[in-house]
């Protein structure tokens, strides 16, 4: 028997309470869920990495199914590496679908591997990590935005 596995992928600079109704959401649907950090080396990340894995790996250390690692590849190719079938991605709004839609058509097309969206609560749509950088950079309270907010101090 196969495992339904998916691949949540993202920078996670922050994880925020956004991206975690997208992992609430997909745990009763897939048997393994791997929350994926990509790792781009032309990107200037505001926080530090193994901050962001173990931020994330607290969240989800009673859920055995939900597995957190990095990798620096194309993300269809990491698929193939951990045998994910779908690939998972949050929708906020009308222009997160668009630009989702057509990065999940060449997807598709270049792999095979369907993408499954999942649209965030409404209570945490607001939440963008771009807008909760932001505030951090500006030494603003990230707690609303985020848990686990005290492994990500800087």
């Amino acid at each position: 028997m196969t495992l339904k596995t998916a691949l949540f992928p993202g920078s996670f600079d922050p994880f925020t309470k956004g991206h975690e109704s997208i992992i609430q959401k997909a745990i009763p649907l897939f048997d393994k869920i791997v929350i994926g950090i990509g790792i781009n080396s032309g990107k200037n990340y505001f926080f530090d990495l193994e901050k962001r894995k173990a931020q994330i790996s607290k969240i989800y250390e009673s859920f055995p199914m939900v597995e957190v690692k990095t990798y620096q590849k194309l993300t269809v190719e990491y698929c193939k590496d951990i045998d994910a079938q779908y690939i998972l991605r949050g929708l906020r709004d009308t222009n997160d679908f668009e630009y989702e839609k057509a990065i999940a058509q060449m997807n598709l097309a270049i792999s095979g591997i369907e993408t499954v969206f999942f649209m965030t609560d409404p209570a945490v749509a607001p939440i963008s990590a771009t807008i909760v950088r932001e505030i951090a950079r500006n030494k603003g309270d990230i707690s609303p935005f985020v848990s686990e907010v005290s492994i990500l101090n800087r």
